[in-house]
């Protein structure tokens, strides 16, 4: 540790209501003290509320989730007409869409024959992994009859 950072530590140390600091950076061990009662410190990580968590809107059909963080784009390329849009029939293995992480485009494919309910992002939006990108509903195979 610098002379510099140590000073500041001291100096922020002073001004603080602890009243004991322990620190511990590879080689280097600073354990501080002062007299006098104790001080409760809350830590701003108790005191926040935990967030309600968020519920969907039931909707049907099946989640189709991101299968990593990227850049969603409903087309091949700017003005051309999107991979699917609802009603589509897809088959198993077509792309949907394409997500843009780090300058690679990967294409999301269909994981099953299905029809799209709903495309759930628009072009250009940031996507976290897992979030639902469309929704879907399976199609069942044609039974053939003997």
């Amino acid at each position: 540790m610098e002379n510099q950072e140590l000073y500041a530590l001291l100096n922020w140390f002073e001004r603080s209501s602890l009243t004991r600091l322990k620190l511990q950076d590879g080689s280097f061990s600073l354990d501080l003290g002062r007299e006098g009662a104790p001080v409760s410190v809350p830590c701003p990580a108790a005191v926040s509320p935990v967030p309600a968590p968020v519920q969907e809107p039931k909707e049907d059909g099946v989640p189709l989730k991101a299968p990593v963080v990227g850049t969603f784009y409903a087309a091949p390329a700017p003005g051309e007409a999107p991979f699917v849009s609802p009603g589509d029939r897809v088959s198993k293995g077509q792309t949907v869409c394409l997500l843009e992480a780090m300058k690679t485009m990967n294409e999301v494919k269909a994981p099953e024959d299905l029809q799209v309910l709903s495309v759930l992002c628009a072009d250009g939006e940031l996507v976290e992994y897992g979030a639902p990108i469309l929704r879907y509903q399976p199609l069942q195979p044609c039974s053939a009859k003997s």
